[in-house]
């Protein structure tokens, strides 16, 4: 396996760097970057882990990375991640106490390790409880995905970083289990990754069961809340799995939040179906931190919208829950 760290590589721009990686030799994992400058989204890095934990760690070559922009992936844990030793020019870099700007790599695979994850995150956001409570929430939602649907041995990849002069929480979350379009494929009929992708962020849609709303243990909404949050808040959500990518762009300023769509295909957003295969799930999110509603106002919404996307499901039809 190849990949390129670029220069940029976010989720608004992030397509590009996707379709160079290079999932051949999977028994091999080639990291080289660029050289002048690097600024990437935790996701680049969670991806990065991942794919370190399925191969032994005398097959990970790193190119030496000499950009002045380069600590950042040692200060993110890379290196000790990959157990792989930085090059020269980090060697003097001091370790700087990161409490409040990032969350370095991490696996989790138990509820403990989660607990202690959210615990970190917390520290990043600097919201009052009730809406640091919401972005706690998608976070344990989308982990607990992979515990429950990915058949991973090797648990989920995190990393975050905060970001303070855009005031916003950036996080990425990988894992290289059975992936949406398998896990998906038992209970739903998903012709593609794409396909299967737009189903898991739908509400009431859950690989555990044919059942429309899944089950009181498993509503298949952890996709949907976190889309649903960032919808909001005006930021960017990524889901790659397979060879599909959604990615929900921002939107307008301008337009009023009366409603959230349970269909992911009706936000303003792009897709991709054709990209390098992923073996498993990236997960990306972006949050600004300046617009987030309260915990329990967004969650009456969405609580509105998945009880009648469910009830509407049996008509074909999706309706739009309303703010009241």
């Amino acid at each position: 396996m190849k990949i390129h760290i670029p220069n940029s590589a976010f989720i608004g721009n992030i397509d590009p760097f996707l379709a160079n990686f290079d999932p051949s030799e999977p028994d091999k994992l080639e990291i080289t970057a660029n050289q002048n400058w690097i600024a990437v989204h935790p996701l680049v890095l969670a991806m990065i882990g991942a794919l370190g934990l399925t191969v032994r760690p005398e097959n990970i070559k790193c190119q030496p990375i000499e950009a002045r922009s380069g600590h950042y992936l040692m200060r993110m844990g890379m290196y000790d991640f990959l157990k792989l030793t930085p090059p020269e020019s980090m060697a003097n870099i001091a370790k700087h106490d990161l409490t409040g700007k990032c969350v370095p790599l991490r696996t989790i695979k138990t509820s403990g390790e989660l607990t202690e994850f959210l615990e970190e995150l917390t520290t990043l956001l600097h919201l009052p409880p009730d809406q640091a409570k919401a972005i706690r929430y998608v976070v344990d939602e989308v982990v607990r995905n992979v515990f429950e649907h990915s058949e991973s041995s090797k648990g989920a990849v995190t990393c975050a970083q905060y970001n303070k002069k855009s005031n916003s929480l950036r996080i990425g979350i990988a894992d290289t289990g059975v992936g949406v379009k398998q896990s998906l494929s038992k209970s739903h009929a998903a012709p593609t990754h794409l396909e299967a992708i737009r189903l898991a962020l739908m509400p009431g849609i859950t690989g555990t069961t044919k059942r429309d709303g899944g089950t009181a243990q498993n509503a298949g909404a952890g996709l949907f809340f976190t889309k649903s949050i960032a919808y909001i808040n005006r930021s960017f959500f990524m889901v790659y799995s397979g060879s599909g990518l959604y990615k929900l762009r921002m939107r307008d300023a301008h337009k009023p939040v009366n409603f959230l769509n349970a269909d992911p295909f009706k936000d303003k957003h792009s897709k991709i179906d054709g990209l390098p295969n992923w073996q498993g799930t990236l997960v990306g999110i972006d949050m600004s931190l300046d617009n987030t509603m309260e915990f329990d106002a967004l969650i009456r919404l969405i609580h509105a919208v998945y009880a009648g996307g469910v009830k509407d499901k049996r008509k074909a039809k999706y309706k739009r829950a309303r703010f009241v």
